[in-house]
């Protein structure tokens, strides 16, 4: 299946929907966001790798969330989010796909346990990611949500 076809799969599913922008919604996953990041640091601080990849990679999801409901977009698919985070706001999704990866390995598999460097490096990626995707949140116009709108309603 075609990316585009799987985006429209979405759609009809009700998946992935243009819904009207929300500040509410778009400040309540940026709190949640924020909430995931300090919880990866308190588990590295404990020696919880594995629970800190995981909660590093929600708190970079939950970014992307934001930045979607502040745009009108309502996405419930992980790997929709990192598709349309490049097809539609042309932000370059490689160390969400990244740690979206790395969160399923640790997670669901017993085979490669989490060292102290790479969740150090992965929430410094968190972090990093997380400014990037706040600071276009913050430089929206009603003309870029605009574009944005009519860039992701031609995917779907």
């Amino acid at each position: 299946m075609t990316r585009q076809g799987f985006l429209k799969k979405l759609h009809k599913d009700a998946t992935l929907q243009l819904v009207a922008p929300s500040d509410e919604m778009k400040t309540a996953y940026l709190k949640k966001s924020e909430s995931h990041l300090t919880s990866a640091r308190l588990l590295l601080d404990n020696d919880l790798f594995e629970q800190c990849v995981s909660m590093a990679y929600y708190s970079m999801y939950y970014s992307v969330l934001a930045l979607f409901f502040a745009t009108g977009i309502k996405c419930e698919n992980h790997t929709a989010a990192i598709i349309l985070l490049t097809e539609v706001f042309a932000i370059d999704n490689t160390d969400l796909e990244y740690a979206k990866t790395e969160r399923i390995d640790k997670q669901y598999y017993v085979t490669s346990a989490p060292v102290r460097d790479d969740v150090v490096t992965l929430i410094s990626t968190a972090e990093s990611f997380n400014a990037e995707l706040l600071d276009v949140i913050d430089r929206l116009t009603n003309e870029k949500i605009e574009k944005f709108r009519k860039k992701f309603t031609s995917l779907i």
